[in-house]
Formats: structure tokens, sequence, C-alpha cells
């Protein structure tokens, strides 16, 4: 008689959240959800005293540890960066694995990269992040991860990986990087001689940035209602008017406190912004914390040496706003904004005129 193979579905991984209160609890809903962990409970934290063992006072870290225990979680995750030895404390107390936002976050971007650049940017900041960690108790996620990286995994380098083979990984992995941002910037000399402009498409994760990407350039992008579906600047010829030809770059999206790691990893890819003639600053209309977004994309330009580029601010996905009262009101607390819908196309050809008269503009 043949044998019967029955499909076994992993049990998908439980987390319990803790959030200061002064965070966003929503931005570390989107980023667990993402990561495809089960929420099985969040506690929001006042932080009045701050114990350099826990960053919180320990009466609270225990309670939190005993939450976890009666939840059955697998796993604590934080919306702040804990050091080493917070890490190894909350460890031994909660007895499970305790991922950091920066953990997170490099987690998300492990499992997001597709290209040979996007996955040596993330081994990279998974080593440096792991270099002072070796006794951390890493929890497997490698069934989130598409293709090649489910053998990778976030134990790759073994906890018993002595300092100085991971700090040589590292140094391969540089290397390897500064040849890719090598060939980046020959390939941005040539775009530059050849004398086309070219627009830079920036904001928070999840605005809608590939989605008015393949509206524009009529290209394919991968596009996802999740976080940081885009690691790779990828570049399309378009023309805002007829016969007018430019660039459009998608490039990879902003969030509040990007961990440094992943920030001096992508950075030759960050910089696509800096090098462009136009930046099209997408914002998610329907987003409550619209002006925290805003805010956090103007920062990380400025910190690229992007500040001083010509700007159109784009309102997208106002096709999910509840009436025209709420759209005006945007537009007054965005002047010179213009609201569309990369989805249904709304607005889009003047979005075009606008970028042509920019362009013009800049040439001038």
């Amino acid at each position: 008689m043949a044998q019967q193979l029955h499909e076994i579905k992993e049990k998908q991984k439980r987390a319990l959240l803790v959030s200061l209160s002064d965070n966003d609890t929503g931005e570390l809903q989107g980023l667990v959800k993402t990561l495809e962990l089960e929420i099985a409970g969040q506690e929001v934290v006042k932080v009045r005293e701050r114990n350099p063992k826990f960053g919180m006072g320990s009466g609270k870290a225990e309670e939190i540890a005993g939450k976890a225990k009666e939840l059955e979680v697998d796993c604590l995750v934080f919306d702040w960066d804990a050091s080493p030895s917070q890490q190894r404390n909350w460890e031994d107390l909660a007895g499970i694995p305790v991922i950091d936002r920066q953990e997170l976050i490099i987690n998300i971007f492990a499992m997001r990269a597709v290209t040979r650049e996007a996955d040596l940017q993330v081994r990279l900041a998974e080593l440096q992040y792991r270099l002072p960690r070796l006794t951390h108790k890493y929890i497997d996620l490698s069934r989130q991860r598409g293709g090649r990286y489910g053998t990778r995994g976030a134990g790759e380098t073994k906890l018993e990986t002595d300092r100085r083979e991971i700090q040589k990984r590292i140094h391969k992995l540089e290397k390897e990087i500064e040849d890719v941002a090598k060939q980046r910037q020959v390939q941005r000399r040539q775009r530059e001689r050849q004398g086309t402009p070219v627009c830079a498409i920036v904001g928070y994760t999840n605005a809608g940035k590939s989605s008015l990407f393949n509206a524009l350039s009529g290209s394919a992008v991968l596009v996802e209602n999740k976080l940081f579906a885009t690691l790779d600047a990828t570049t399309r010829r378009f023309e805002p008017t007829p016969g007018m030809g430019a660039l459009l770059t998608d490039t990879v999206g902003f969030i509040r406190r990007l961990p440094h790691n992943l920030i001096k990893a992508f950075r030759s890819t960050l910089e696509e912004a800096a090098h462009a003639s136009l930046l099209i600053h997408v914002l998610d209309a329907a987003d409550p914390n619209i002006e925290s977004c805003f805010g956090t994309t103007v920062s990380v330009l400025q910190e690229l040496g992007a500040g001083e580029i010509p700007v159109i601010t784009v309102l997208n996905k106002t096709d999910l706003l509840g009436d025209e009262a709420q759209k005006d009101a945007l537009l007054l607390r965005f002047p010179q904004s213009l609201g569309i819908s990369a989805k249904t196309g709304k607005s889009l050809d003047e979005l075009k005129l606008r970028i042509a008269g920019k362009l013009n503009g800049s040439v001038m």
C-alpha cells in the first residue's frame, strides 16, 4: 500500500510585544506581522525607573516575564534597541529569546532581500549585530524567509563562532559591498554624462512608492501591502510628457529609528536619492501618523545629503479617504502637495505635468 504523505504545517511562532508608552504601538504590530509572527499580547510600559539591567524597573520586568510564561509565547519583541547585556538579562529572566527593534527590522530585511547587493548588505548588518551578542538566544525564523534564506536562517553564524571569524566575514562583506557600490557609481556617472534627469521616489515604508513607480513607468516591480517590500533601487526610463525622457528610481522605504547598521550597510542604495534631480516624496494619505512619517523621511534625506533637492510631495491612497473634507484638510497640512491614487490612476497626469515642470525649471 502506498505510503501516505501528510504535510505538517509548522506552528506559527508566538510573540509578546513590549512597547514604551511614547512609541507607536501600531508600527510595532506592523513589523511583527510582516515577519509573520503571531501576536499573543502586547504590553505598553511607562518607564519611571531606568534600571540599566532591564531598561525598566526590575518589578515590571518580572511582571512581563511572568505574562510571557502565562501566554506560552516563543519570544519577546521590544520596540527599542536593547544593549547586549540587557538582552542577556531578559533572556535569563524569561527563558526565551528576546528580539529588539534592531533585530526585528534586520530579520525583515533578510526576508525581503532578493538581489546579490541586498543580500550582501543584509548579511553585513546581521553580522555586525551579532558580533557583541554571541550568547544571544536566536529564535529560528528561517520559515519566514523565502528561497535561499531558509538555509541561511537566523543561526547562520552559530553561537560557537568566535569573534575573529565573524570579523573576518564582516571584512569580506564590506569589500564585496564596496565593489558593488563602485559599479553603482559607474552606472550613475554614465547616466549623468547622458544628461538624463533622474526622479527618485522616496518615502516611508508601505506608502505606495512601488505602486506609483509601476503606474508612472509601466513596470511590474513587486507590490505588497507589507513593510519593506522593496530593498533595491530599481531604475526605469519614463516620459513625464511626450518626448521628454527621464529616469525614475524606486528606493527602499524609510522608517522611524532605522537601525544604524542597516543605514550603514544600505548607504550606497539609499544614496541614490542624494544624486537625483528631483524627489517625489510619497505619503500615505490614509495613515493617521502621516506627519510623523513625513518628518522621518525628511530627516533621513537630510542625513543622506539630499535635503536641498527639489521635491514634489504626493498624498497617495486618497481613494481610501472617507470624503473630500479629509483630503482638503491634508492639503492644508501639506501645502503644494498633490493628492493622487496610484491604484486608480487618479491625478497621475497632473503629477506628470508637475514633474515635467520641475525638471524644466531645474535645467533653466
